[in-house]
């Protein structure tokens, strides 16, 4: 399997993907493709981006499997925006890695493809992004890269920042950043990041490019 295709949420993670993870894999013969979340198709057009509704992503996500079936399917969805009807979702486990990677199990099995790995994102892409706070010097002034800093010293680890209405990571930037951009300005400042700082920071986005990896390395 040397063909990758990812099936992301939205034009933030497709940008991410295309800009950050597509070209580290490249120098290992690894191609990767993001496709859009298609929330709707009729004859004349599909509708992408969001979701709310699992079983929308159960059906997309098996159809695409059997499309590639010689080649493996993986997802780029935050924990924070799953449906409420997603296997898993009421799951009591007090550790999220925990829980994550239950929940990603039980999806996995409930889609029954075997080129399927579902990946969740903790506890939102956005959080990738603060692997790294100096990065936001490009889009932003120090005392803001600063805040950003604490926030991230504050829980030790970008992936931990919480998902909480108010606390999510996209949140906090948005209110720290005026007219701040989730999709140019993410991609900006990942592209300045770097995927080896994300590697270093975030152990479950880790895990998922070394399962990657080694799937296509057999």
């Amino acid at each position: 399997m040397k063909n990758v295709y990812i099936y992301c949420e939205g034009q933030s993670e497709e940008s991410f993907i295309r800009e950050v993870i597509a070209p580290y894999f490249v120098n290992q013969n690894i191609y990767i493709y993001p496709i859009i979340c298609t929330t709707k198709r009729t004859l004349e057009r599909k509708y992408s981006g969001g979701i709310s509704d699992y079983k929308k992503i159960r059906k997309e996500l098996i159809r695409i499997c059997k499309s590639h079936s010689n080649e493996l399917i993986t997802t780029m969805f935050d924990y924070y925006g799953l449906p409420e009807n997603t296997p898993g979702y009421d799951l009591k486990e007090c550790d999220i890695y925990g829980k994550v990677k239950l929940m990603e199990e039980q999806i996995s099995a409930d889609i029954g493809q075997p080129n399927c790995k579902f990946n969740i994102v903790v506890h939102e892409f956005e959080g990738l992004l603060f692997s790294k706070p100096e990065a936001f010097s490009l889009i932003t002034d120090d005392s803001t890269v600063k805040e950003i800093s604490k926030i991230k010293e504050s829980y030790g680890n970008p992936e931990l920042i919480n998902n909480s209405p108010e606390t999510a990571p996209s949140k906090r930037l948005s209110k720290l950043i005026r007219r701040y951009s989730k999709v140019k300005n993410g991609t900006i400042v990942a592209k300045e990041i770097g995927i080896n700082s994300i590697l270093e920071n975030c152990p479950h986005f880790l895990e998922w490019i070394r399962f990657i990896q080694g799937k296509c390395s057999v």
